[in-house]
Formats: structure tokens, C-alpha cells, sequence
């Protein structure tokens, strides 16, 4: 398994933005064309649930329905080990540990729907959104 790094967490009120990145290791994925890149949240006393997801050969995204219109995944680099989440109009309902994920795969599809399908994860980093 490769350890990613998340960053960028933090404290905003309602309304306000966030940006996550997400790091693996140089050279982790090089040997694959493509890989899932996802970000995962988990709330309080709740099950951990999918936010996004970006194939990386083709950008090809993916979105929960809550978050649509408001989060944008991107991928950072050419060589799919970096991959960022903008947030805006962030509410509180946002507010959760998020963890970054990734799979090398050959051929989508890449959602965010199933955790089993990632077997790369980060430690996580805290956004807290206050009304």
C-alpha cells in the first residue's frame, strides 16, 4: 500500500471555500496509465462516504449528488500522483475528516462509490464549516 498525504483542511464558515491537495509519492504511479483518484469523508458518527473521483487518462470525474456544482476534482500533475479538491459554498453539513484515495486501473469506470475499490489511502485532513 502507498501512504498519500492530504493538506489543506481547515476551519471556514458557511459559504466560504477550501482547497485539498493530495500527494503520493513521486514515481508511485508511473508504471500505469491511468489512475482513480478519489476523496472520501467521513462525519461524526458516520459511515465514510464518497465525494469525488477523477480518472486520470481521460478526466473523466465523478460527484455525490450533495456536492455537485460546488467541489471540482482535478488532477495536478502528469504523473497522476497529485490531485486537488475545491470546495465552495461550503456548508456545515460538509464538515468531516476527508482522505484522499487512489487506485492505478487500466480502464474505468472511477467513481467514489465503494471504499473496496481504492487501495491507496491518506491519513485524512479536518474541514470544519460553522453556520
Amino acid at each position: 500500500q502507498v501512504q498519500l498525504a492530504e493538506s489543506g483542511g481547515g476551519s471556514v464558515q458557511a459559504g466560504g471555500s477550501l482547497r485539498l491537495s493530495c500527494a503520493a509519492p513521486r514515481d508511485t504511479y508511473s508504471a500505469y496509465n491511468s489512475v482513480c483518484m478519489g476523496w472520501f469523508r467521513q462525519a461524526p458518527g458516520k459511515q465514510r462516504e464518497g465525494v469525488a473521483a477523477i480518472y486520470t487518462a481521460t478526466g473523466g470525474t465523478y460527484y455525490r449528488e450533495s456536492v455537485k456544482g460546488r467541489f471540482t476534482i482535478s488532477q495536478g500533475n502528469a504523473e497522476n500522483t497529485v490531485v486537488y479538491l475545491q470546495m465552495n459554498s461550503l456548508k456545515p453539513e460538509d464538515t468531516a475528516m476527508y482522505y484522499c484515495a487512489a487506485d492505478p486501473r487500466t480502464n474505468p469506470p472511477c467513481t467514489a462509490q465503494f471504499e473496496v475499490d481504492f487501495g491507496d489511502w491518506g491519513q485524512g485532513t479536518q474541514v470544519t464549516v460553522s453556520s
